[in-house]
């Protein structure tokens, strides 16, 4: 598993906490990565009620993002999207990399997330991460011509080796 440390050895990205002014970036990855984007105010709503915010950052700007909400030992990363220009070079892992880790030093003992079962790319990935499909849920994303059901994963954080292995 990537973990935080091993992430994004690259001089030209690095992850830092989103802010308010990285909002407009965000939303130009988001809107050209998904039919039915997120808005900005629900970016804007995640960073006023303290979820952690990622953004993977570069010479360019704002490569990719993250979204990872906390509670009750539980972690769930509520968005992650890398901008295309970025994918295939490991920027995806890494992000996903470094919520995974906050997430276990924050305390939690799991983490979650859904997927459209059409990305399958993603799918890929989160499995070779070791996320576990736990779940179906009917119906919950938006799709052209209706509604598309989403895989639950899980990850059990408390099963990875430790940080220093």
């Amino acid at each position: 598993m990537a973990t935080a440390r091993q992430a994004l050895e690259r001089p030209d990205c690095r992850f830092r906490r989103m802010n308010a002014a990285d909002v407009p970036a965000v939303m130009r990855v988001e809107q050209a990565s998904y039919q039915f984007p997120w808005s900005e105010p629900i970016f804007l709503d995640c960073l006023k009620v303290g979820y952690q915010c990622l953004v993977v950052e570069t010479t360019g700007g704002v490569a990719g993002y993250g979204i990872l909400s906390t509670g009750a030992s539980e972690a769930h990363i509520l968005n992650i999207c890398v901008a295309r220009a970025w994918r295939g070079q490991g920027i995806g892992r890494a992000l996903l990399g470094r919520m995974v880790d906050d997430a276990r030093a924050g305390g939690n003992e799991v983490t979650f997330l859904e997927v459209r079962p059409s990305n399958l790319k993603a799918i890929a990935l989160y499995e070779s991460m070791g996320f576990q499909r736990i779940g179906l849920r009917r119906g919950y994303y938006q799709a052209v011509g209706g509604r598309e059901d989403a895989y639950v994963y899980r990850l059990d954080l408390t099963a990875l080796p430790a940080e220093d292995e």
